[in-house]
């Protein structure tokens, strides 16, 4: 089930038509998450959890696909290293003044959440108040690169290209435009943590206990570099997607934390 967004179609970020979807309050009117998805995700790859997330804290909800992913105009190929932090710093500013972002924080799974850490580490934006990082990669680790290496073998010749096809225009485009950047022999070297040293506000830092892409040395780094204050979630029996694994739990923790960023906003809780 996908989220019933209230708002959606096309803006304008980084040269690139990129497909966005919008729920819950303006931005005007109350805070917004704003969500950025995974390595082989998409605005509607959220599914249900944007429209619940915006129940539980009131506050407004919006995402979109990266290019290459969803319905966005394709990525061109290869992809740079750094891509991730030309994400942050290039393309995401153009895309938060798009939805004419006012206040509220940024909320991202795996990629998304590298993205959104460079991002608060790097801009400064006085209208960020929050920080949620879900599965959030800063350095490779074995474990991480041994299951991408099993995405490609999945890719080439099992059924994840017939799955990626359904929620991506191009699967191609949407997976070697990921894939091959985390296999490429110098991304071994690539590390990020520094971006953690400057980020000023405060950070809800979430991974599952059995995350197949990354331990929680991704959330330690978090907690040892950021001067900002970190509150630290760890599920148990969850793996990579928390968000779809233990979405109660997940949302329990954004609603708590969306009302200690604005002890004003509106909480109307959980779903009964």
């Amino acid at each position: 089930m996908s989220a019933r967004w209230a708002d959606l179609g096309l803006l304008e970020a980084g040269g690139n038509a990129l497909e966005y979807g919008c729920l819950g309050p303006a931005t005007a009117k109350a805070p917004t998450v704003v969500l950025l998805h995974e390595g082989l995700g998409s605005r509607d790859l959220w599914r249900d959890f944007p429209a619940r997330l915006s129940t539980a804290t009131g506050w407004g909800v919006c995402a979109y696909s990266r290019a290459g992913y969803g319905g966005s105009d394709l990525a061109a190929l290869p992809r740079p290293l750094d891509y991730m932090t030309r994400e942050a710093r290039v393309v995401l500013p153009e895309v938060l003044n798009a939805i004419g972002f006012e206040r509220g924080l940024l909320m991202g799974h795996s990629d998304g959440a590298t993205i959104a850490a460079i991002y608060a580490g790097t801009v400064k934006d006085p209208r960020l108040r929050g920080l949620v990082t879900i599965a959030p990669h800063f350095f490779t680790e074995e474990i991480g690169l041994r299951e991408i290496a099993r995405a490609q073998q999945a890719f080439d010749s099992g059924d994840l290209r017939s799955r990626l096809a359904k929620h991506h225009g191009d699967p191609d485009n949407c997976f070697r435009g990921w894939n091959d950047v985390w296999l490429h022999p110098e991304f071994k070297n690539w590390n990020v943590s520094q971006a953690l040293e400057d980020i000023g506000v405060p950070v809800l830092a979430i991974q599952g206990a059995e995350d197949q892409y990354g331990t929680l040395a991704q959330i330690d780094e978090v907690e040892r570099r950021c001067p900002a204050p970190v509150e630290r979630v760890v599920l148990p029996g969850c793996g990579h997607d928390p968000c779809y694994e233990s979405p109660d739990r997940v949302l329990m923790e954004l609603m708590r934390f969306c009302a200690d960023l604005d002890p004003s906003g509106v909480t109307p809780g959980l779903e009964s």
